[in-house]
């Protein structure tokens, strides 16, 4: 039987708890299905045994190992303790000498200022949340800040987006390691997607759209996200929101900065786009599904928004089973 996979995650004083034990979780159910497969240590630079996250939890940690011993997965957390962890020179210089003792290096979140403070990022692509991203990439010009992906992978150094997003990464990395039924496995057992493509984009169309500040249009934005197959024309969508057609694309357009007719497309194309990541049978059913008349309106909406027909996007991203 193979060694365990040593994976070493360090937590600083303010770490976002989710940062650590999301990735955490994911090695530990995969442990369970295939024994012996990583051997997590969570360590931290402390005196007490514990840091303290920035929701206010204690969270018990191993000293700092010095010198670092080798190890297979250095998984840098983020969070604001993180961020302004870049000005301790003992945390920069031990993330460096750790990283240099690892395989392979990863950043959840804004873990990523650490690694770019250590030299890591210099001259390679990598993300971080999208509300740190231009700060990022101010601070620390070499670094090739991209907002968009979920993570990224360039060489030995994975990056990841905003806390949740170290879920993602981490069962990535169970795939790379023990193949794609054990990283499936994982997301099953903590009832997550298994979204293994890096460049799949951290915002949601729902989410990064601006929400109206009328009640009656926030509430129909919310109406329209759970009914993408019905008529969902501006007649229908006026008279659920009691105006006029006129005074309601105004409004609409205003608030939200987006026409109704491309508002309601961006969230089918969205739909679609879960459908046939998730397997669909076909693009009729796809579009059926996500409210398109037909295939052909299906694939203009594709290239429209995401430059890819649909048959490339699901060759790209459909989960494997």
């Amino acid at each position: 039987m193979a060694a365990p996979r040593k994976i070493l995650v360090l937590a600083v004083e303010g770490s976002q708890s989710l940062d650590v034990l999301g990735p955490v979780e994911v090695f530990h159910h995969v442990s369970l299905e295939v024994p012996g497969a990583y051997d997590v240590t969570v360590v931290g630079p402390s005196d007490s045994g514990t840091v303290t996250t920035d929701s206010g939890q204690r969270l018990g940690v191993a000293p700092l190992p010095d010198p670092p011993p080798k190890h297979d997965t250095l998984v840098v957390a983020g969070g604001p303790g993180a961020r302004a962890a870049i000005t301790d020179e003992t945390v920069v210089d031990w993330v460096l000498r750790a990283s240099k003792r690892a395989r392979r290096t990863v950043s959840v979140c804004t873990g990523a200022y650490l690694l770019a403070a250590a030299g890591l990022l210099d001259d390679r692509r990598a993300t971080t949340h999208w509300a740190h991203c231009d700060d990022l990439a101010r601070r620390f010009e070499r670094v090739q800040v991209d907002p968009d992906p979920v993570f990224i992978h360039d060489g030995e150094v994975w990056t990841s987006a905003g806390i949740t997003a170290g879920i993602d990464l981490a069962l990535a990395l169970v795939e790379e390691d023990l193949g794609p039924a054990a990283a499936l496995s994982a997301a099953r057992e903590l009832v997550v997607f298994l979204k293994r493509p890096g460049g799949q984009s951290q915002f949601s169309s729902a989410l990064s759209a601006q929400q109206a500040t009328r009640p009656e249009l926030r509430e129909l934005q919310a109406w329209i996200a759970g009914h993408l197959e019905d008529n969902l024309t501006v007649p229908v969508l006026a008279e659920r929101a009691l105006m006029s057609e006129r005074t309601f694309t105004r409004a609409f357009h205003r608030e939200v900065g987006q026409s109704p007719a491309a508002y309601v497309e961006t969230l089918r194309v969205e739909r679609a786009r879960d459908l046939l990541e998730d397997g669909a049978p076909s693009l009729e059913a796809v579009a059926q599904a996500s409210g398109f008349a037909s295939a052909e309106v299906l694939r203009r909406a594709f290239h429209r928004n995401l430059g890819v027909s649909p048959a490339e996007y699901r060759e790209r991203f459909q989960l494997i089973r």
